[in-house]
């Protein structure tokens, strides 16, 4: 069975684009999975604990056929093996690799809540969705992202990387 993910994808730690495209590029090495969008690179602001470097982000469009649970983690095995290392909440990292959405799925286990719970209070996440698909509807919150992110009052400091420049 064909599955749709929506996967986020942010670094703050070394080349943080080049840990991104890694991110991309391990989750493609999967054989169960084909990429259907992604998004433009995102400089972004950091959220929640703010003594830190800012973000490179991005949303990638995936087709599976990994349940949610396989998917997760297959994502948690990737950022182990790119060196991510638990710190502290909203703490740094060198890859996060989080399931925004999986189909129009409600899904709520110890350890995976889908729709990824703070979606609509993230510009970072919101921006790069907007981007590749606007009109994808929120199964909770019943808005499309487009519609959240235009009802989000507070900028957040996220600013789309030119091609020319990927930091």
């Amino acid at each position: 069975m064909k599955h749709i993910a929506y996967i986020g994808i942010g670094s703050n730690v070394g080349d943080k684009a080049h840990q991104c495209e890694q991110g991309i590029s391990e989750i493609l090495k999967l054989d169960r999975h084909r990429l259907l969008a992604r998004s433009s690179l995102y400089k972004t602001q950091p959220i929640g604990y703010t003594e830190q470097d800012w973000f490179i982000n991005l949303v990638i469009k995936l087709e599976t056929t990994m349940d949610a649970h396989t998917l997760l983690c297959s994502l948690k095995e990737i950022e182990s093996r790119l060196g991510r290392v638990k710190t502290h909440r909203w703490g740094p990292r060198t890859i996060d690799l989080d399931i925004l959405f999986f189909n129009d799925d409600r899904i709520q286990t110890d350890e995976l809540t889908v729709p990824h719970p703070l979606i609509q209070d993230r510009q970072f996440v919101l921006v790069p969705l907007a981007e590749i698909d606007p009109d994808f509807t929120h199964p909770v919150h019943r808005k499309t992202v487009q519609q959240l992110l235009e009802q989000l009052r507070e900028e957040q400091g996220v600013e789309r990387v030119p091609r020319s420049r990927v930091p």
